[in-house]
C-alpha cells in the first residue's frame, strides 16, 4: 500500500496522513459526532494541501489556478482517505473474531 501512496500522493504531502490520523483521534475524543469526523478531516486535508501548493508553486494564468485547485483537491482527498483507511486497518486488527 505504501508504494501506491508514494505513486499518487506528492512525497511532501505524505506527512499529512499521520497528522490527520492524530487529528482524527483528537476529534474522536471531543464532542464531535463520529459521523462528521471524516468530513472534517477531508476539508482540513484539502485546505492544507491547497496551502502547500499555493506556497510552493508559481501560479500564472487561469490554467495554473485551475491546476493548483485540482491538485490541492485531489491530494487532499487522497491524504484524508489514506488517513481514514489507516484508522480502519488499526481498528479492524484490534477486533477479536
Amino acid at each position: 500500500m505504501y508504494e501506491m501512496l508514494k505513486e499518487f500522493i506528492k512525497p511532501e504531502l505524505l506527512v499529512l496522513i499521520p497528522v490527520l490520523y492524530l487529528y482524527g483521534m483528537a476529534l474522536k475524543k471531543s464532542e464531535i459526532a463520529d459521523k462528521n469526523i471524516p468530513m472534517i478531516l477531508g476539508i482540513t486535508s484539502i485546505v492544507l494541501s491547497l496551502l502547500f501548493i499555493a506556497a510552493t508553486v508559481v501560479i500564472t494564468g487561469w490554467q495554473g489556478i485551475l491546476m493548483a485547485l485540482f491538485s490541492g483537491l485531489t491530494q487532499g482527498v487522497l491524504c484524508a482517505g489514506a488517513s481514514v483507511y489507516v484508522h480502519q486497518i488499526i481498528k479492524q486488527k484490534s477486533k477479536d473474531e
